[in-house]
């Protein structure tokens, strides 16, 4: 059985959309991936309804099981936390309403699912994408591999857990990436 996630990561400058199928084996093919732009000259109302016809367009073409956003997280700059939480709130609206579940997910632990790491950059995790979609180039801008990435990280992590964690049976087929996220989750859980 595939999973289909989009992955969106929320801004209002560029909002990257990516559409991922992943296989129960944890392989992933990218089906789209893209960038919906707007400009700081328009008005917040104008950005958003821009942003929320691309999502919709988005989820009725592929039809996702599910859809992978990036959390917000707190920055210094509020301005650009605003503009993220209000891209969000669009493009889980546009899931809501289409019945389609959310998942949010840490830019930290987007970098520790695709490249092993909470604390890579943004070169290492498009490298990484990159490579687990076997593409012959990297989905530029950033934004876009970004998205990409979230929706690897919600189909990896929907299918791991504890019975997927290192030494089970379905260990073998997991990446050594796959394998670090993995064990982190088992210490987290341990821990708490």
């Amino acid at each position: 059985m595939t999973l289909r996630v989009l992955g969106v990561d929320p801004g209002l400058t560029r909002c990257g959309i990516g559409v991922v199928d992943v296989e129960r084996n944890r392989r992933a093919t990218m089906v789209a991936v893209g960038v919906v732009g707007t400009s700081p000259e328009e008005t917040l109302d104008q950005r958003l309804l821009v942003i929320a016809l691309a999502i919709d367009e988005w989820l009725d073409r592929y039809e996702p099981q599910v859809l992978a956003v990036e959390r917000v997280f707190s920055q210094l700059n509020v301005s650009t936390v605003m503009g993220v939480a209000q891209a969000s709130g669009v493009v889980i609206a546009a899931a809501a309403r289409r019945g389609i579940p959310v998942a949010l997910h840490t830019p930290s632990e987007v970098k520790a699912a695709v490249t092993g790491s909470g604390t890579s950059n943004k070169e290492a995790v498009t490298k990484l994408v990159t490579k687990i979609l076997r593409l012959d180039a990297p989905p530029r801008p950033a934004d876009a591999a970004d998205a990409l990435a979230l929706a690897i990280t919600h189909a990896w992590r929907a299918g791991s857990g504890a019975a997927m964690a290192t030494t089970g049976p379905g260990s073998l087929s997991l990446t050594p990436a796959q394998r670090a996220w993995a064990d982190a989750e088992v210490k987290a859980r341990r821990a708490r």
